[in-house]
């Protein structure tokens, strides 16, 4: 059988752009015909994209698309295994189509949009061609359409892990911009206290209600309508830091956010907060680990 060289594999990664151990696989399969090592790789490209669809895809980046007249927008995170991969230009189109037709085409959720025409299929054939072809496994994970009251302003921070959709009603691009990075800073859960999930409410109330109790333990008498005014005053403090309109304006902490849509005459109808991989399990193993793993077991 031929020897399966170094450059025999590049080779054969330079046409296929499968991953390197796939590549040597392949050409040891083929007893080192390139030509029928690709085939090969090709058969398999589409069984590796069922393989990976069980790792984690806690990287990746978060696409924003909106109407010139700042009228339609949506915003997407769509996930990968490695920050690598989240910078391939390839990986990059694929989000850009996709946010792009979730503007255009409002599906109903991630199904609907796989379901939807891309290049020369759909767009769940196409990110399972990509998935053969890069070897790491791709996920949308979720995506809104606004269509707004006032004006969308967006902005996107860290290489595109952070991305807000904001729905400013009068102000100006300058108060747009300067809201859009305060949430991208503070990463607000909510407009205000309505939106805030109850049970985060009362979670916050039960500690300040343990913290009180505390202190009666100590010894220290405390009225119980100051104790229950205390109590509140924490959730209220609580609410201020975790809702937009609460919060101190990242570039004044002399002025809350609804202070400064006042001073401008503006609102908020909505925004959209996506950071890629929040409340997901990241990758325990590094790059240089796996590729030293490949060639430990390249060499069995």
């Amino acid at each position: 059988m031929a020897a399966i060289t170094a450059s025999m594999v590049a080779e054969l990664r330079a046409k296929t752009d499968a991953p390197m151990m796939e590549c040597k696989k392949a050409l040891t399969e083929a007893e080192g015909d390139l030509g029928k090592a690709e085939e090969i790789l090709r058969v398999k490209l589409g069984n590796k994209a069922t393989k990976a669809a069980a790792r984690v895809t806690a990287e990746g980046v978060v696409g924003i698309s909106i109407s010139d007249d700042g009228k339609l927008g949506a915003i997407l995170e769509i996930n990968c295994e490695t920050d690598f991969v989240a910078k391939n230009d390839e990986f990059l189109q694929l989000t850009k189509g996709c946010v792009e037709l979730v503007a255009g085409k409002n599906p109903a959720d991630v199904a609907a949009l796989s379901a939807l025409p891309m290049a020369d299929g759909t767009v769940e054939s196409t990110r399972t061609a990509l998935v053969g072809k890069i070897g790491e496994n791709l996920s949308v994970r979720r995506f809104a359409r606004v269509e707004a009251k006032g004006k969308l302003v967006s902005y996107i921070h860290g290489g595109s892990k952070i991305g807000v959709l904001l729905d400013l009603v009068g102000g100006d691009e300058q108060l747009g911009k300067d809201l859009a990075m305060h949430i991208a800073a503070l990463k607000p859960k909510s407009l205000d206290a309505t939106g805030v999930p109850a049970e985060l409410i009362e979670s916050e109330r039960r500690v300040a209600i343990e913290k009180a109790k505390e202190a009666a333990a100590e010894g220290k008498v405390i009225p119980a309508d100051i104790m229950a005014k205390r109590i509140e005053g924490s959730v209220q403090k609580f609410l201020n830091e975790v809702t937009l309109l609460g919060q101190t304006f990242v570039k004044d902490d002399k002025l809350t956010i609804e202070k400064l849509l006042k001073s401008k005459s503006a609102s908020v109808a909505g925004f959209t907060l996506y950071v890629v991989g929040e409340g997901m399990e990241k990758r325990s193993n590094d790059f240089a680990a796996e590729v030293a793993a490949q060639a430990a077991a390249a060499q069995k």
